[in-house]
């Protein structure tokens, strides 16, 4: 039988600079726990699985809202593994992420990897809606196929609107039923670790970073608006985040 769950983190200012949680709603697999923050003015939420999910034809969903002036950090305690269902036939699973980030607040979505299992079928959306003040953070790693086996397939989407404009939008595809040339020497070219860090920021208007090579598998590149994207191939998980922390630490000086 398929799982339907949606959890729920609304963070908003409290006195004297902090950030308080009026809203902490875990759903089904998804169990979401206030941990300790590395800032006082900081709130800090990990999610940790309390089932195996998602497997093929669940419908997993997180809603995350930061209001006005809040400071919110979302982690996970452990990589997100994709599943194939118990039986033939089954649906893809679904993971719908929505962010929220009101004026003057700042936002970081920084999850472990997800790992699309052999025989999986995963389709992730991300929707991100910033006030012009906001600041967001937002990490995504995607592992393909455990170790010694193939990848699943694995589509993700992600949509960034910036006070009702688009910022950014687009989508990716990995494994059996993609488009031709997924794993190509000019997209992959045998790496089964990708990732992508992207720092939307105001601060970025009146100067945004240039242009670079992070490697020879990484890349910053500006976006139309104040934010940068970096995008990142790395042979395994550990490569892979060593390349996107170093590419936040340039960002914004923090890991």
């Amino acid at each position: 039988m398929s799982v339907q769950a949606t959890a729920r983190i609304t963070a908003a200012s409290g006195r004297h600079g902090t950030t308080v949680l009026p809203v902490l709603e875990s759903g089904g697999p998804l169990a979401v726990r206030r941990t300790r923050a590395a800032r006082p003015d900081w709130a800090r939420v990990t999610m940790v699985g309390a089932m195996s999910a998602p497997l093929n034809g669940d419908r997993l969903a997180v809603e995350v809202r930061a209001g006005a002036a809040a400071r919110l950090t979302v982690g996970s305690a452990a990589a997100t593994v994709a599943l194939p269902g118990p039986g033939p036939g089954a649906d893809p699973a679904t993971y719908d992420i929505l962010l929220e980030a009101g004026e003057g607040a700042e936002l970081h979505w920084l999850p472990e990897q997800t790992v699309s299992a052999h025989r999986s079928v995963l389709t992730t959306t991300t929707r991100a809606e910033l006030a012009a003040t906001a600041r967001l953070v937002l990490r995504e790693e995607q592992i393909l196929g455990r170790y010694g086996e193939p990848a699943g397939t694995l589509t993700g989407r992600l949509t960034v609107r910036r006070a009702g404009r688009p910022l950014l939008d687009q989508q990716l595809a990995y494994g059996p039923g993609a488009p031709g040339g997924w794993d190509a020497g000019a997209v992959l070219g045998g790496h089964s670790a990708v990732g992508q860090l992207l720092v939307v920021d105001p601060d970025f208007e009146a100067g945004p970073p240039e242009p670079a090579l992070l490697g020879p598998t990484a890349a910053l590149t500006p976006l139309a608006g104040p934010a940068v994207l970096v995008t990142a191939l790395a042979a395994d998980a550990r490569l892979l985040r060593e390349l996107l922390d170093e590419a936040l630490e340039r960002l914004t000086g923090h890991r």
